[in-house]
C-alpha cells in the first residue's frame, strides 16, 4: 500500500502560524500509530483564515482541515483524518470550497496544489506548455499574441506588456535584459511572495518566453530583502531549472541561451520604481531616473530592458499556452484577463482572490473577505497600497478593473485591498501617508522630499484644531505641486490617499477643534 499523502504548506504565510509544528506532530503519530504517511510542503491556497490548512489525499480529492493547532492533531487522528474522516476542523473537499471554486485561478492555478520545487508536477498541471509554443514561434509572433491578449503590468500603471515588449525587441542592440521586479512593498499586497514560494517555475517560465520574445539572454530578479523565504524557493527552483534544462546554454534543447540571476533588494520601498530597481541591481544608491531615455531603449547597465513584475511574467504561461483568445475573454472593456486581488487588514476572511476584472468592490469584501473581523462596520477601504485611494461602503459598486478605479479617482495597483472598520481615523491615515513618503522619498526632487513633510505638519495642525481652512487650502496647494512636480510615483501619488480621504471622510477632518475639547 503506498504511502498516504498529507499536503501541509511550508510558505511564510501559513509558517508564520505554526505549520512547521504540525508538521512534526502528525509526522510523529503517524509514525507512532505504524501510518505510512509523505508529508508534501506545498504553497498556501491563498485562504489564509484558514492556515495551517491541512489536505489529505482520498482517493481523486484532497480533503481539508484547518485551521489546525498542534493541540487538534491527536483528535484527527482518533477520527481517521487521514482517509477523510469527519471532524469539526473538516472544510470537505477542498476544491469545492466555495471560496475558491468562485474564482478563476489562471496564474494561480497551480499554487497551492503542486509541490513547489516539482517540476514533474509543475509539467502534470501544464508546466512548459507555452515555453514549447513559444519556442515554435518568431519574437514578432510570440510580442504579438502578448498583445492580443491585452495582458497589462500587474505592478501600478497597467501599460501593456506587449508595447512594452515590441519596443525591446525592435531596438538595435545584441545586449538585452528581462528583469522581475519583485520588490513587493505595498501594505496589504504578498501575491508576488505566495506564487514565489508556491510555484516559482511558473515565473521562471514566463522570464524565458519573453526573453526569446525580444532577444534576452540573461534575466535578472529583483526581490526584497524582507522575503528570505521566497528567495531561498526561487533559488532552489532556478538550479533545478538548469539542470532540467530550461535555463542555461539551450532552452530545452533550441538554439536560444537564457539564465535568471537574483538580486536581493536594499529594503527601500522606492526601489519599487523600476527605474531606482535598476540603479540598486547595478550596485548604486536606489535613486529614481530622469525620463527619457525610457528602460525599454537604456535600461539595465544602459541596455534595451524589459521590466515586468512577477504577476505579469507569471501569466504570460498561460497566455501562450492557451491563446491570447481564451486570456482575452475574461474581464472586462480594456482591463482583460484576471487580477489577483489581496483582502488584508480588518477582513475576516483575509487571502488571495484570482477573478476576471470586474468583480465588484463589495463582492470582493463580502462575499470573499466576509465583512471586518472585529465585527463593526466597514467604514474605509484602500485599494492599490500606501499611495492608494481611500474609498467609503458607499462606493462599493465600484467596477474593479483600471478604468473604473481611474475613473473614481483611485487605482488598482497591485491589487492590495486594505479594510478598516469604524475606529479608523482617516485624517490620521492621511498623515500616514505623508509620513510615509516623507521617510521612504529617495530625496532627488525637492516636491517629493520637503512637500511631503511639510504635508504632515498641515495635517498634524488640522488634527489639532487649528484654523482648518487656511490649513486645508495649504494642503490642497501641496498636493498640486506634489502631484504635478514630483519625478516618479512616490511623490506624484501620495497626495491620492490625503484627497479622497478628504473628500470620502470630511467629516474626519473638519470640526478637529470641537472633536479635540
Amino acid at each position: 500500500m503506498s504511502a498516504i499523502k498529507v499536503y501541509i504548506p511550508g510558505d511564510s504565510a501559513a509558517v508564520s502560524v505554526g505549520a512547521d509544528d504540525v508538521a512534526l506532530e502528525i509526522s510523529r503519530l503517524a509514525r507512532a500509530s505504524n501510518l505510512e504517511i509523505e508529508i508534501i510542503r506545498n504553497g498556501t491556497r491563498g485562504a489564509l483564515w484558514l492556515e495551517p490548512l491541512v489536505e489529505v489525499q482520498v482517493g481523486a480529492d484532497r480533503i481539508g482541515y484547518g485551521p489546525v493547532q498542534v493541540a487538534d492533531i491527536a483528535g484527527l487522528f482518533q477520527t481517521q483524518f487521514l482517509t477523510g474522516g469527519a471532524h469539526p476542523l473538516s472544510i470537505g473537499k477542498v476544491s469545492e470550497l466555495p471560496w475558491l471554486a468562485g474564482q478563476d485561478r489562471i496564474t494561480f492555478k497551480r499554487v497551492g496544489i503542486v509541490d513547489p520545487l516539482s517540476i514533474s508536477d509543475y509539467q502534470a498541471l501544464g508546466g512548459w506548455v507555452g515555453l514549447q509554443r513559444a519556442l515554435t514561434m518568431s519574437g514578432e509572433q510570440i510580442v504579438a499574441e502578448v498583445t492580443e491578449s491585452g495582458l497589462r503590468g500587474r505592478g501600478g500603471a497597467g501599460f501593456p506588456a506587449g508595447i512594452k515588449w515590441k519596443t525591446v525587441l525592435e531596438t538595435q542592440d545584441e545586449t538585452k535584459y528581462i528583469c522581475c521586479n519583485a520588490d513587493e512593498g505595498d501594505s496589504g499586497t504578498y501575491a508576488d511572495r505566495i506564487l514565489i514560494e508556491g510555484d516559482p517555475f511558473t515565473l521562471i517560465e514566463g522570464m524565458a518566453i519573453a526573453a526569446i520574445a525580444v532577444g534576452a539572454q540573461q534575466g535578472f530578479v529583483y526581490i526584497r530583502s524582507e522575503y528570505p523565504a521566497a528567495v531561498a524557493k526561487l533559488s532552489a527552483a532556478i538550479l533545478l531549472a538548469r539542470e532540467f534544462g530550461v535555463l542555461g546554454k539551450s532552452v530545452l534543447g533550441s538554439t536560444y541561451a537564457f539564465d535568471i540571476k537574483i538580486r536581493v533588494g536594499g529594503g527601500s520601498y522606492v526601489c519599487g520604481e523600476e527605474t531606482a530597481m535598476l540603479e540598486s541591481i547595478e550596485g548604486k544608491r536606489g535613486v529614481v531616473r530622469s525620463k527619457p531615455p525610457l528602460p525599454a531603449i537604456a535600461g539595465l547597465f544602459g541596455k534595451p530592458t524589459v521590466i515586468n513584475n512577477v504577476l505579469t511574467l507569471a501569466s504570460v504561461p498561460a497566455v501562450l499556452a492557451d491563446g491570447a483568445t481564451s486570456y482575452k475573454s475574461r474581464g472586462v472593456g480594456r482591463s482583460l484577463g484576471t487580477q489577483i486581488f489581496q483582502l488584508a487588514g480588518n477582513v475576516k476572511q483575509g487571502g488571495i482572490v484570482e477573478t476576471g476584472f470586474g468583480i465588484s468592490l463589495g463582492e470582493l469584501i463580502t462575499s470573499y473577505g466576509g465583512g471586518s473581523l472585529s465585527g463593526k462596520p466597514i467604514k474605509a477601504v484602500q485599494i492599490g497600497g500606501p499611495l492608494g485611494a481611500y474609498f467609503a461602503p458607499k462606493n462599493f459598486d465600484l467596477a474593479m478593473d483600471y478604468e473604473s478605479l481611474l475613473t473614481a479617482g483611485g487605482m488598482l495597483g497591485h491589487g492590495g485591498i486594505v479594510i478598516f472598520d469604524t475606529s479608523v481615523d482617516l485624517a490620521v491615515q492621511a498623515k500616514f501617508a505623508m509620513e510615509f513618503c516623507a521617510i521612504e522619498s529617495c530625496g532627488k526632487c525637492t516636491p517629493c522630499r520637503l512637500g511631503s513633510t511639510r504635508g504632515a505638519e498641515t495635517i498634524q495642525k488640522i488634527i489639532d484644531g487649528e484654523e482648518f481652512e487656511p490649513n486645508k487650502r495649504l494642503l490642497l496647494d501641496l498636493c498640486e505641486v506634489m502631484t504635478d512636480g514630483s519625478l516618479c510615483a512616490m511623490g506624484g501619488l501620495t497626495p491620492m490617499p490625503v484627497m479622497s480621504a478628504m473628500i470620502n471622510f470630511p467629516e474626519d477632518f473638519e470640526n478637529r477643534a470641537e472633536v479635540m475639547k
